[in-house]
């Protein structure tokens, strides 16, 4: 599930001679991925209680491994979004200590755009393209 930035939350227009990473401009993606982090939590407690009301125990086997089945699919987005919520907290403790923006690998900006594309970017897009033709070399 790629990390999006809320549909509510308009991207950031920097003003002429605004420096990367103002305080305006933190905040604003401090608002980005709290609101995320809102609507995956909200998901994922929808979920709890939905599978807590389903929780039927059906005759017909069919029916049964068609509902645990569902149950595991549903069970393993969820995860993957407790890791995604996880992640949200480390860009929010990297906003705190300053560090959020710039590329884990090379210091570099990472770049508005990139960060409105996915906020939890920790790569500028010439480290990231390097690392997946890499991974693209590894697995042949």
């Amino acid at each position: 599930m790629p990390v999006q930035a809320s549909k509510t939350s308009a991207p950031y227009k920097p003003k002429k001679g605004e420096e990367y990473m103002s305080p305006d401009q933190l905040e604003h993606f401090r608002g980005v991925l709290n609101g995320i982090k809102l609507g995956l939590s909200q998901d994922i407690d929808r979920t709890v209680h939905t599978m807590q009301d389903e929780a039927t125990v059906f005759a017909d086997p069919n029916d049964r491994a068609s509902q645990e089945s569902d149950m595991s699919l549903e069970l393993r987005n969820r995860d993957r979004e407790r890791k995604l919520i996880k992640n949200i907290d480390k860009m929010l403790s990297r906003i705190d200590a300053g560090d959020y923006g710039y590329c884990d690998k090379c210091g570099v900006e990472i770049g508005l755009s990139r960060l409105e594309a996915r906020p939890t970017a920790t790569l500028c897009i010439d480290c990231k393209t390097l690392d997946e033709i890499r991974e693209r070399q590894v697995a042949k």
